[in-house]
């Protein structure tokens, strides 16, 4: 393959998806063949339309990769397009909650930063010293 095919193939990619991993690039670049090879198994699974709605499965990726403990990256980009399609904060976070029980706190606290970062709630501080507060002593 050239290198304009497979450049070409990329800016599909994220034009479908609305986003583009680090190794997705990587791999138009190292190994085109098996990059289309797995984008086609994923557009079939994810980015068809079939039963369940995008923002559906937009839930579904999020849960999935905060309990495989996927970086917050892609944990993230997920998150934007779930907002794209329509989900609401407020049911991403539900989303991310069901890690809790199945994977952990250690699992859920990746999802939820990622959630953190992209939605940027309000937050309570307490008012009291504590042992991560700066001022404190040593």
């Amino acid at each position: 393959m050239t290198a304009s095919a497979a450049q070409q193939y990329v800016n599909e990619m994220a034009a479908e998806r609305g986003y583009v991993l680090d190794y997705h690039k990587y791999m138009a670049a190292a190994d085109f063949p098996v990059l289309q090879a797995a984008n086609s198994l994923v557009s079939a699974a994810y980015l068809q339309e079939r039963r369940l709605d995008r923002g559906t499965k937009e839930l579904l990726f999020i849960l999935s990769l905060t309990v495989m403990r996927a970086g917050k990256a892609q944990i993230k980009s997920h998150i934007h397009v779930a907002l794209k399609h329509g989900v609401s904060p407020e049911e991403i976070l539900e989303a991310i909650e069901i890690a809790l029980p199945e994977a952990g706190i250690v699992a859920f606290q990746v999802g939820f930063e990622a959630w953190c970062e992209v939605v940027q709630p309000d937050r309570i501080e307490p008012t009291v010293s504590t042992y991560d507060d700066q001022s404190v002593s040593s």
